[in-house]
């Protein structure tokens, strides 16, 4: 991606002559939201050309169990949430709708460090909604029941 230089922007060339200055001539939005579309045309040679802008955000990052850390990776969580709903009626869609919601709750707390604890919490909350067998499979994986004693009393709680 390439930055069209205006006033205090970076540098960047038209394609076809080399010249660092361009104008806008439509600007939109990309099917998913995520990047703006703008055609620009050359001011020296009125070559037109297409740039995408995207919103620059600061990489969330991962605390875990033995306090290392690794960045967000919601590939990793849409697994887990896919593991637990192992044959079950969840459709991928419904799980990667959660984990786009769980990841944007993240980026809108502006906390930039989060513990692999509170992202599971998060979890647990959207599969309890989505599905209890799936719930209670990932509950049992994360809180590491080690008897019959506490996977009964999470079930116990459920009702």
């Amino acid at each position: 991606m390439r930055n069209v230089k205006h006033e205090g922007d970076e540098t960047m060339n038209c394609p076809f002559c080399g010249y660092d200055e361009s104008k806008v001539v439509d600007s939109r939005p990309t099917e998913e939201g995520a990047k703006i579309r703008r055609r620009r045309e050359c001011l020296k040679c009125s070559g037109r050309f297409t740039t995408y802008e995207v919103v620059e955000t600061t990489p969330l990052v991962v605390v875990k169990k033995d306090k290392s850390r690794q960045p967000f990776d919601r590939e990793k969580l849409l697994n887990r949430l896919l593991r637990a709903c192992g044959k079950r009626p969840v459709s991928i869609d419904v799980l990667e709708k959660a984990v786009a919601e769980i990841e944007a709750q993240l980026l809108n707390s502006f906390v930039r460090e989060v513990s692999s604890n509170d992202i599971a919490e998060l979890a647990m909350q959207k599969l309890k909604d989505i599905d209890l067998v799936a719930y209670i499979r990932f509950v049992s994986v994360y809180r590491e029941f080690s008897t019959l004693e506490e996977f009964m009393d999470e079930l116990k709680s459920l009702t």
